[in-house]
């Protein structure tokens, strides 16, 4: 897949903001310093599409990226770091619930993990939740370049273990030098193909 065009569209803080256009979407989520803005400017070729920030936690709403006219990149706010108080966590918690679970357009959500590390309770929190809603998903292993390229495997198959998941669900790559990204844009092809 070639991504010749992407573009910010809108940003929702709550149920009311979600979009539903009957265009299909993809959904980013994981723990607040994963990486899921990196990812997402990786594979649209844009490195300011979506907003990187040294600070943990940066996004805040449901952000949507409309992708050669025809489908969205969704980028949910991270878990685990984001300075806020209790009142703001409980509404993010809900609109992203809503999201996941009454979302007719939604075809995968990307679960981002760092490579390098175990994954937290949170992660697995995340993951279950998936699979208890039957909402398809796919584990984004991201940061691989941090890595030796030999011992990748390796690290998917302890991921993999860790997760109780099958090691092709678990995807490697690296924003920073474009590891496992034709791969990523492969599969949001074949899905977006078997859609139609």
């Amino acid at each position: 897949m070639k991504i010749t065009q992407a573009e910010y569209t809108t940003s929702a803080v709550d149920q009311k903001g979600l979009v539903d256009d009957g265009k299909c979407q993809f959904a980013f989520v994981g723990r607040s310093n994963v990486g899921k803005s990196s990812l997402i400017n990786c594979l649209v070729g844009k490195k300011r599409l979506a907003k990187t920030s040294s600070t943990p936690g940066l996004t805040k709403m449901v952000n949507y990226f409309l992708i050669n006219n025809q489908f969205y990149f969704v980028d949910l706010p991270g878990y685990g770091y984001a300075k806020t108080n209790h009142a703001n966590k409980k509404t993010w918690a809900s609109v992203i619930e809503t999201y996941l679970t009454c979302n007719q357009n939604l075809r995968t959500v990307f679960v981002l993990l760092d490579l390098r590390h175990n994954p937290t309770q949170l992660d697995k929190d995340m993951i279950n939740f998936l699979v208890f809603h039957s909402i398809p998903f796919k584990i984004i292993a991201t940061k691989a370049d941090k890595i030796a390229k030999s011992k990748i495997p390796q690290a998917s198959a302890k991921l993999a273990k860790e997760l109780a998941l099958r090691q092709e669900m678990i995807s490697a790559v690296s924003s920073e030098n474009g590891y496992g990204i034709d791969k990523l844009l492969e599969f949001v092809e074949s899905n977006l193909e078997a859609g139609l």
